[in-house]
Formats: structure tokens, sequence, C-alpha cells
């Protein structure tokens, strides 16, 4: 009896990291959790990591079966990663006035590393991709940890004011969706609390001169109204709307994932 006890002991005191984790359980980094759904019979597969919008979840994302769908339709790991608290720890955020994002960077250094050694995943072929709050997420990931990700596909969001003037890139492949009728994040922005939402026109042509982009080409695209950049090192700017509201599709993350297959980024 002593032996079956010591035994239970000894299990009960492994770490959480060593237990199975995920689409129904929590990957823990930490104290902050991510779920994933991984793609049968891949070996090494790319992820799309999503980041949600404000006071949404990891859990909530894992119950989106058309981004699940999606991902497994490309053969790739769909991801749910959440939030500090209610929200992004990100530079202007209105729930915490005075972060310098630090600790989402440490997140997500912790993330890819994560999903590579535990999950097999392919770290060279991920894209960040999250809608309204999570969108800002991306933006401030693309503008400070561009080597890390194959591209962003920010969502129905952007930086929080001021928009940064430069970021430490020097070009990244980022492809920025947005609805002209939308009223929770308006393209221009909308005052929140103490802070504003940034201009997502400012955002872009930030990333235009940060990464020596070209002039601007009109994309055919289902759906979607788009125009793309490029530059020499082949990186891709785009911005596309749509004539609708403050919403995401999984169509809007699949048109990302192509681009940038198509480019040779994944």
């Amino acid at each position: 009896m002593f032996r079956l006890a010591a035994s239970l002991l000894a299990l009960s005191l492994l770490p959480v990291a060593g237990h199975a984790c995920g689409p129904d359980s929590d990957c823990m980094l930490g104290d902050r959790p991510y779920r994933i759904d991984l793609p049968q019979g891949v070996e090494a597969p790319g992820a799309i990591i999503f980041a949600h919008g404000y006071r949404g979840s990891h859990v909530g994302t894992m119950r989106n079966k058309s981004m699940r769908a999606l991902a497994d339709r490309l053969g790739v790991a769909f991801v749910a990663i959440k939030s500090f608290a209610d929200d992004w720890r990100i530079p202007g955020t209105p729930s915490d006035m005075g972060t310098d994002g630090e600790q989402e960077l440490r997140y997500m250094d912790m993330l890819v590393t994560d999903l590579g050694q535990r999950h097999g995943i392919n770290t060279e072929r991920l894209m960040l991709t999250g809608f309204s709050a999570g969108g800002m997420m991306v933006w401030q990931m693309a503008c400070d940890r561009a080597g890390m990700f194959a591209g962003f596909a920010p969502i129905a969001g952007t930086f929080w004011d001021p928009v940064p003037q430069s970021c430490a890139n020097d070009g990244v492949n980022l492809i920025h969706i947005h609805g002209m009728s939308d009223k929770i994040v308006p393209v221009a922005g909308r005052a929140i609390a103490r802070t504003r939402q940034g201009d997502v026109m400012q955002a872009l042509d930030m990333a235009g001169r940060m990464g020596a982009f070209g002039a601007a080409e009109p994309m055919p695209a289902e759906g979607l109204s788009c125009e793309a950049r490029r530059n020499q090192t082949g990186n891709l700017l785009e911005y596309c709307t749509h004539p609708g509201g403050h919403s995401v599709k999984a169509a809007y993350v699949e048109h990302a994932w192509k681009r940038l297959e198509a480019i040779g980024a994944l």
C-alpha cells in the first residue's frame, strides 16, 4: 500500500507540460494556456495561430468549427492562444496603459518553442492571425517578432494609438483585412477610455516604409477587394477590405494562408 501511495504521489508531481493536451484540454506555458488541434497523418505540419478578441478565450476560439475545418483542409495545426485576463497586454491598451508588451512577447516566445518541441510543428511555417483586439496583438508581434512567423494576418484590428513610427524589422509578410462598415474598430480608429485605436492606414504606411514596399496594385480575391505591395526581398504587404462590419470569417484566414503559400513564404 505504501509503494502504491508513493507511486501515485510521484505521478501527481510530474510537470504539467508532460500531460497530454489538445483541442479539449489546455497546454500550459507557466500560468498561460493555449489549445491545439493537430491534423491527422501530417508529419511536421505548419500552423495557424489565432488570437481572440476582447474578453474572448482560447476555448471559444477552438469551438469555431469553420476555422478548425479550414486548418484540417490545409493540413496544418490550428492553435488557439489566450490573452492575460480579458485583453492582450500590448502598448496602449486601456486595460493596462503602463504595459510595455514584454509579457506577451515572452508568451509568444515560449509558445513557438513549445509548438516545435511538444507537437512537432514546423516552426518555419507559422501564420499568426487574430480578430479585433487579437488583430492588434498580431500587429504588435509583426513589429516586435517579425522573424518568428512566416506571415501575419490581422483582421479588424491595428495598433493602439500612437501607431509606432518604426518597428524592429525591415519588412514582413502582412495581410490586413478590414470591414469598411466596421463601427467597433473603424479603419480610422476611435476613442476607447483614456486612449484610442490607431489608424489602419497609418499602420500600413509605416509597414510600407519600413519594408521599402513598392506601389500598390489590385489583386483579385473572392469576396474581398485587395491591393498588394511587394519589396525587393519578396515580402508581401496586402490590404483587403469587404463592405461588412466588425466580423471574421474562416475564408479571410484561408485567403491569407494561400497568399503566403503563393509567394513561397509557407
